[in-house]
């Protein structure tokens, strides 16, 4: 785990603010007031075209099951408890509601970064700036963020693609550290017939979650494959609506050599405001080829999140 304790240090975008990275900084494309990024792609013109792909009445959850024991990036956890408010020592409720009422509430503590889960343009950035120019010192602070917060994000619907980079390396799953380019992502979609659009959500698949997370859970959060830094230029070069993939953190870790660990979350949040969708549930539409499909994603609206544990579904 040391080598996830430096990349910590690395991906949570503290650097100082300079004036050199401001006077560097450009504009989003859909203005300098603009907080949703790639969420502007979703038109009543891309929601029908997304549902004429349904055509099979088929759906998938691309969420996996979030539990306590779920590994994640540390020290992010998730802590439940079952509680009975006002039915402790013997009392009930009958008094209060006129019949023999009983309920359950859930109490937790968590982090919304575990699990499936989407970043949001407030959570990764370089030299003090995070998507849009907006600065670290004016927008973070301890109560939520200001600006970029998750609940501003509007319902993502679209057209989801399926890249099944194991099926093209030849394997169930890819190993930890494996790393695939441009060249890679080209090739596995012309051969799985995957042609790519503006808008859309472009998902990876590996195969490492499938294969690692309930046989080795420390191994599965050590370590991951998935797209260099060339890679995730060449995927927002695309102008999809967001990236993800079957991994908890999309990218390769340990990164390849002249690589930056986690760099691609630069790329696509704070450079073209593309959303970063991870551990994503991509088993059964790899097993099943399927490739194209509806995407529809409502996360929850806490104000001032930076991410939030997600459960997007896939229709066709």
């Amino acid at each position: 785990m040391r080598f996830l304790a430096m990349a910590a240090v690395a991906a949570v975008g503290l650097a100082p603010f300079s004036a050199s990275a401001a006077k560097d900084c450009m504009p989003s494309k859909w203005g300098p007031d603009d907080e949703i990024g790639a969420a502007n792609y979703v038109t009543p013109q891309q929601v029908l075209a997304a549902t004429k792909l349904v055509k099979l009445g088929q759906s998938h959850p691309l969420g996996i099951v979030v539990e306590t024991k779920t590994p994640a990036y540390p020290p992010r956890t998730v802590s439940l408890q079952l509680v009975q408010p006002g039915q402790h020592n013997g009392r009930g409720l009958a008094q209060d509601f006129g019949w023999d009422i009983i309920y359950n509430d859930d109490l937790a503590q968590l982090w919304f970064g575990i699990g499936p889960q989407i970043d949001g343009f407030g959570h990764l950035g370089e030299a003090g700036l995070y998507y849009n120019c907006n600065k670290a010192v004016d927008i973070s602070h301890v109560t939520g963020i200001k600006k970029l917060g998750v609940h501003n994000i509007p319902p993502l619907i679209g057209r989801g693609v399926l890249v099944d980079m194991a099926k093209h390396f030849g394997v169930d799953t890819l190993v930890a550290g494996q790393a695939f380019g441009s060249a890679d992502i080209k090739a596995a979609a012309k051969a799985q017939g995957v042609k790519f659009r503006q808008g859309d959500v472009i998902l990876l698949h590996t195969g490492w979650t499938d294969a690692m997370l309930d046989s080795d859970p420390t191994a599965w959060v050590s370590g991951e494959p998935g797209p260099n830094n060339e890679g995730m230029v060449y995927l927002a070069s695309l102008n999809p609506m967001a990236v993800g993939a079957d991994t908890w953190g999309v990218e390769p870790v340990p990164p390849p050599e002249g690589d930056k660990v986690f760099y691609g979350h630069v790329t696509l949040l704070q450079e073209n405001g593309i959303y970063i969708l991870e551990t994503m549930n991509t088993g059964r539409l790899a097993k099943e080829g399927v490739n194209e499909f509806m995407f529809v994603l409502g996360q929850a609206r806490i104000k001032g999140t930076v991410q939030m544990i997600i459960n997007p579904v896939a229709m066709w």
